[in-house]
């Protein structure tokens, strides 16, 4: 009998513990030439906290989210989603 609420490797299940949040984070720092680092001073934040944040390893906080969209001069939006961003060059040409 497993534990209810952990699945297979620990992580929480069901709820918002497990809900994922895709960020387009990476696209726009090196889109920028912004080191993960400086990202990081900017923010507040440690260096691997941008890193865990990229890879989809932390969802951030509600403050930490718009601090990044004011960051990067955009809307929260265009950063996070609650669906996968589409893959840059993903599309057929017509």
């Amino acid at each position: 009998m497993g534990d209810k609420e952990t699945g297979e490797q620990g992580r929480p299940r069901g709820g918002a513990a497990n809900e994922t949040v895709h960020n387009r984070i990476a696209v726009l720092r090196v889109e920028r030439a912004i080191t993960r680092r400086q990202l990081a001073d900017a923010l507040g934040v440690h260096y691997q906290t941008v890193g865990y944040l990229e890879r989809g390893e932390y969802s951030p906080s509600l403050h930490l989210a718009l601090r990044i969209a004011e960051y990067f001069e955009v809307p929260v939006e265009v950063i996070f989603s609650t669906t996968p961003f589409p893959r840059i060059g993903s599309t057929s040409p017509a």
